[in-house]
């Protein structure tokens, strides 16, 4: 800071050709900007005024080093007004990664980038489980609780997962009525993509049910694909409530072993930790929160 003094007084003086009134607009003495001047020549090594008891003139290195300082002092300007900007208008590049839920989130991606035409989104659909400072994220929404203390988090909402499986699937093959008759059922799984392991279903003979290997027609990574192909008839997928929703409302899907399963789920935006949030990132999480999950 007492640098950025020195180059402060040393171009006003400079311009002004004069300590007094260099002094005027700092709003300081002339003899402050006199020893402000002479520490920042003994620090250089260099004179950068001729000086005499009526006027100033600058030496032959005061002459390149006040180009030097313009552009210094220029660049900060230039960045405050950035900030001072960016405070009340959200703007810039903004590095998310999302879940593999579309449906869920695509809506709510779209609102927000016609809010906030200024932010650009580089969102990455993944469901690996990134570091969100290592690789450089402004945030990630993911399922669960983080146990990084480098990351704040907010969570969006609650979801639970439900069996279910179209009416003509069910007029073929029967309804299950207990947990153990999926054996004898068409099953329709999701895979983790990072770890490749299949998601639980929420039953507590679950393991059980895994490990003695249930017929599956498909394993994929896709909650749209895994609806796509209940819907078709094809099989019993457990799906979040929000992605079956419309299909069970419109009875194009059917609820199965209702009262034999319970779960409750939830997604977070996660960033990492800082007392200031960026006005683009804040504007983020603020809209994700209010409309994700909005109160019905």
């Amino acid at each position: 800071m007492d640098n950025l003094a020195g180059f402060t007084a040393f171009v006003q003086a400079a311009e002004l050709r004069s300590f007094v009134a260099a002094g005027r607009v700092l709003g300081i003495s002339a003899s402050a900007v006199g020893k402000s001047i002479a520490r920042l020549e003994e620090r250089l090594g260099v004179r950068l005024f001729h000086r005499s008891t009526r006027s100033i003139a600058l030496t032959s290195e005061g002459t390149v080093f006040l180009e030097r300082c313009r552009r210094i002092l220029g660049e900060i300007e230039a960045a405050e007004l950035e900030l001072s900007n960016s405070k009340s208008a959200p703007q810039g590049r903004l590095r998310v990664s999302l879940p593999l839920v579309g449906s869920l989130l695509n809506p709510v991606l779209a609102a927000f980038a016609r809010a906030y035409p200024q932010v650009e989104l580089d969102l990455d659909f993944s469901d690996r489980r990134v570091d969100v400072i290592e690789e450089g994220y402004d945030a990630v929404v993911r399922a669960g609780e983080s146990a990084d203390s480098r990351l704040m988090s907010r969570q969006l909402g609650q979801f639970q997962l439900q069996l279910v499986a179209a009416p003509a699937y069910l007029a073929q093959h029967g309804t299950p009525a207990l947990p153990a008759d999926l054996a004898q059922h068409t099953c329709l799984l999701y895979k983790f993509p990072s770890s490749g392991k299949v998601e639980a279903w929420p039953l507590p003979e679950w393991p059980a049910l895994h490990a003695a290997g249930l017929p599956a027609l498909l394993n994929c990574n896709n909650v749209e694909t895994l609806l796509h192909f209940a819907e078709s008839g094809l099989g019993i997928a457990a799906l979040p409530d929000f992605a079956v929703r419309a299909a069970l409302h419109a009875g194009r899907l059917q609820p199965v072993l209702d009262a034999h399963h319970r779960h409750d789920g939830a997604f977070r935006i996660l960033w990492p930790s800082s007392r200031h949030l960026t006005p683009k990132l804040r504007a983020f999480i603020d809209f994700l929160t209010a409309h994700v999950f909005p109160q019905r």
